[in-house]
């Protein structure tokens, strides 16, 4: 099994569009930051190859070719944001190679803005012309109701984006063994990712949450910039928490062009560090 952190960036990207400040002209590749999504890619128990997208963010088809995907199986979706759902028509190629449809998992408020948005996906027969669109099959998700995909047990659990509720996934193996005491070396390569916990666009976790995020040896968690903001955390907000949940190791996402990777890093606590795009754990 392992993780692929495709994007890491904030809504407008990194380097956002007419800026000149330092981390935008950096010329260090992990201060380049496409919208944050991410992916799993793990082998079954009958052999067969899985990958399953985390978002499909409108950088989708750069990300892929980057990471050199070659096939989904299934989406699971945060929430309804644009910067997590305008990559959806790109997993039509995925269809051509797989030749079979692909599974998208959402709660109902994100369904519904995903078949307003794509009717030509989701209303095809409706469309003026035949055209190549993805074939998809919608299944409707609620916190703490967990999936059993592949051989994966994804458990989402509610998050607070300012006042939108939004998903975080728990991802581990079905039987996903014993759990960690304390904090580990992350820097032991023998030391698995998984349980992980995604946590991205969050400014507060409810208490009935901090259950699924306990436990994990990864913690993948939203830090937007030192300034406050009212629909993520800052900096300092997600340090906070990384430590109470004391993971073996935290990495931060979505940051925005206020955060220099090399600067940041060398000043965040023993085990926590600032993703990168294209970054693979396990």
């Amino acid at each position: 099994m392992r993780f692929t952190f495709l994007g890491t960036g904030t809504s407008a990207g990194v380097p956002a569009i007419a800026c000149a400040c330092e981390v935008c002209t950096s010329t260090d590749p992990r201060d380049q930051r496409l919208r944050t999504g991410a992916c799993v890619q793990f082998v079954d128990a009958t052999g067969q190859e899985r990958t399953i997208l985390i978002d499909t963010t409108p950088d989708l088809r750069q990300q892929a070719l980057r990471a050199g995907l070659t096939r989904c199986d299934a989406v699971l979706y945060t929430h309804n944001h644009v910067d997590h759902t305008f990559g959806l028509d790109e997993v039509r190629r995925f269809n051509a190679v797989q030749k079979s449809p692909i599974d998208v998992y959402a709660e109902a408020h994100t369904l519904d803005h995903l078949r307003r948005v794509y009717q030509h996906i989701f209303e095809a027969a409706h469309n003026v012309n035949q055209s190549f669109v993805a074939t998809l099959i919608a299944h409707e998700i609620a916190p703490e109701r967990p999936l059993d995909l592949f051989g994966l047990r994804i458990t989402p659990f509610r998050l607070l984006h300012g006042r939108l509720p939004v998903l975080g996934f728990r991802i581990e193996r079905q039987d996903p063994g014993p759990r960690h005491s304390g904090r580990q070396d992350p820097g032991l390569p023998s030391a698995s990712p998984f349980p992980l916990a995604y946590c991205t666009d969050v400014s507060a976790i409810p208490p009935e949450s901090w259950r699924f995020i306990r436990g994990v040896n990864t913690l993948v968690l939203d830090a937007l910039r030192p300034r406050h903001h009212p629909t993520h955390f800052t900096l300092d907000q997600a340090i906070g928490v990384a430590e109470r949940i004391a993971a073996p190791r935290t990495y931060f996402i979505h940051m925005s062009h206020d955060l220099k990777h090399a600067e940041t890093n060398a000043a965040l606590p023993e085990g926590m560090q600032l993703a990168h795009d294209g970054l693979v754990l396990g």
